[in-house]
């Protein structure tokens, strides 16, 4: 069971309480009430008929849009990707939002764009892409804070809090902005935004091994909620802590509950959580056959749904199971699965890129307009050309020279358009292969698709400035994006120099990876190389900022290698992105570096301990890994 899952499926459901109020001030209620009907009762279907609830949607959108009824059109639109998001059909979903922050962007309803942000911000924590997640996060509190809208800063409060829910090291950050939460709630008097604040209350205690204080708070979530459809997140909460303190009945009891609930509201991930923990329970308590049943039937839902976190717990969980009956076969097959990969659905836009598609799309269109233009013009002028031959040769053949010349002309403007649209073209190609690789670039050209693919063997490399935040309370806005951009150059060209493949930078973080799209055997020694020469060019940066009076920076960078899944994603504007335990092991290994090192796992250190010199530093706990031993690179060996 996930906390980020239940916040912000929750707090999803938190954006649609008044989107009728602002159009019945712009709109008769002739025009609109209609509109607002249909939505409501979309909004009535998500859980239950998520299907019919697109249908209604689509209905309202069309009806809004005839009437030039754009906060309908833009609920309309959110209500169609909520109904995705229920389907568990996150790209779908995050298409529809994007659809509708522009409307609300347009029409200046930054309530809206609080709402899709938190939304977008929602698919990202339920990936595990936590920087993503509290970036838009951050912007969705931002703009509640300057709306005054209390509900949305709520939100934004748990789902900030959910974010550092996810580390260990930042529970205490969770903690405080949960605690932020909870008087709003109780102020507000919304039983849902209680329940809510309190369970994630709850979870973080039960993290700290509090029972008691975890129950406290799970118990107040019970009565908020009162059986309805978010309940069973919090009854199998409870079933966790019975479970710890020994009383198995009544885990199951709570366990049981969860699911009748989840049953009848066709709630997928919530029926796989709870069979799960009868599953768990059943174990704990001595009932084998009970406990092998409840999670094969939560394998085959998850499976099912495609619920990959769910899935690599109730793995574990069936591996741990088939060892304690020694069934050593089974055990080790499903200790295997336990290492799928997390799918996720990154959606960092390339606007430069996607802009430059769009003009392109248009010069086309504006070419084939152009082109039927000239022809028309040419079937005119023969027409002519024939009348005047009736009447004289003389002036017939004058029509000719004339004709002939003009087809020259146009040959003449032809061949300059075409090399305009050549140059052009080239253009475009060459910005895509500045984002995308060039392998991947060529699939997209040839199939409009880039399907993704496995890797077994990539490294990973995360770098961070220190004390960021710090150096930019100091820097105006001009001087910290100059300097910035001069670091990421300079990074970019190390990268190019090493043969690597750069995927990605948010904010000051940098990223990069060896070993695709291309496989080979020498990415790993590359990839080394590649930081100890980052820091290098940090040093003597830092040289010259100290003589000019300036304060130096500091960069971390950890690296991992392992297995990655990298592919393109985004409907309209492409990214390429890698996605693993790899990805996150390797952001570890960063965070728990110093400036000035370069910081590697164990599994880096076994490849290059023969070529470099290391110092062992000790262990870390890596989420869904376990314990990861971490080495300082020195110097390579000659």
């Amino acid at each position: 069971m996930h906390l980020k899952v239940f916040i912000s499926t929750l707090l999803l459901l938190f954006s649609f309480l008044a989107f009728g109020q602002k159009a019945q001030k712009k709109y008769s209620e002739a025009d609109s009430v209609e509109v607002n009907r249909l939505l409501q009762l979309s909004k009535n279907n998500f859980s239950e008929a998520p299907d019919k609830a697109i249908s209604l949607a689509e209905q309202a959108r069309i009806l809004a849009d005839s009437i030039r009824y754009f906060d309908g059109v833009a609920v309309a639109l959110k209500n169609i990707g909520i109904a995705y998001y229920y389907q568990g059909k996150n790209v779908e979903a995050l298409d529809y939002w994007k659809q509708s922050f522009e409307i609300y962007k347009s029409i200046g309803d930054q309530v809206g764009e609080a709402n899709i942000l938190n939304n977008i911000g929602a698919i990202y924590f339920n990936q595990g892409d936590d920087a993503n997640a509290l970036e838009y996060y951050l912007q969705s509190l931002a703009l509640a804070e300057k709306t005054g809208d209390k509900l949305r800063i709520l939100t934004a409060y748990n789902n900030i809090g959910g974010v550092y829910f996810n580390k260990p090291a930042t529970h205490d950050k969770a903690l405080f902005y949960f605690l932020k939460a909870l008087p709003l709630s109780e102020e507000m008097g919304d039983k849902e935004a209680l329940g809510t604040t309190t369970v994630n209350l709850g979870e973080i205690y039960y993290a700290k091994n509090n029972d008691s204080l975890a129950l406290f708070y799970y118990n107040i979530s019970e009565k908020a909620y009162n059986n309805s459809e978010n309940s069973p997140y919090v009854y199998n909460a409870i079933g966790k802590v019975y479970n710890r303190q020994g009383e198995y009945s009544l885990a199951i009891t709570y366990h049981k509950r969860a699911l009748a609930i989840a049953d009848k509201l066709n709630g997928n991930l919530d029926i796989v959580q709870s069979l799960m923990g009868l599953g768990v329970s059943y174990f704990l308590y001595g009932d084998l056959s009970k406990g092998f049943d409840y999670l094969k039937q939560a394998e085959k839902l998850a499976l099912e749904f495609q619920f990959t976190k769910e899935l690599k717990d109730i793995y574990k969980e069936l591996a741990s199971s088939y060892n304690q009956v020694k069934d050593y076969k089974n055990a080790y097959s499903y200790h295997t699965f336990s290492n799928i990969k997390d799918t996720l659905y990154n959606i960092e836009t390339d606007k430069k890129l996607g802009s430059l598609q769009f003009d392109f799309e248009i010069q086309k269109k504006q070419g084939e307009i152009n082109l039927l233009t000239k022809d028309k013009a040419l079937q005119d002028a023969d027409l002519k050309r024939q009348k005047l031959i009736k009447n004289a040769f003389l002036i017939g053949a004058l029509l000719i020279l004339f004709i002939t010349f003009n087809l020259y002309r146009n040959y003449l403007a032809k061949v300059k358009t075409n090399k305009l649209l050549d140059k052009q073209k080239d253009e475009i190609e060459t910005l895509l292969l500045n984002t995308l690789p060039a392998e991947i670039a060529k699939e997209l050209r040839v199939t409009g698709k880039a399907a993704p693919r496995h890797y077994n063997h990539v490294s990973v490399l995360f770098s961070d400035f220190v004390d960021f935040t710090s150096h930019s309370e100091k820097m105006t806005a001009q001087e910290l994006v100059e300097h910035l951009n001069t670091c990421i150059m300079a990074f970019d060209d190390i990268i190019g120099k090493h043969n690597l493949e750069k995927i990605k930078t948010i904010g000051d973080a940098y990223m990069c990876a060896g070993g695709i799209p291309v496989e080979d055997d020498t990415h790993i020694f590359r990839i080394v190389k590649a930081g100890h020469d980052m820091h290098q060019w940090i040093e003597q940066d830092n040289v010259t900022r100290m003589n000019n009076g300036l304060d130096p920076w500091g960069l971390r960078i950890g690296i991992h290698v392992g297995p990655v899944v990298a592919g393109v994603v985004g409907k309209r504007k492409y990214a390429y992105d890698i996605w693993g335990s790899t990805v996150n092991i390797a952001s570890r290994m960063e965070s728990n570096g110093q400036a000035g090192k370069v910081n590697i796992s164990k599994a880096v250190y076994d490849l290059i301990k023969d070529h470099f010199e290391c110092t062992q530093r000790g262990k870390i706990y890596a989420k869904n890994v376990g314990e990861v031993e971490m080495y300082f690179v020195g110097n390579e060996i000659v």
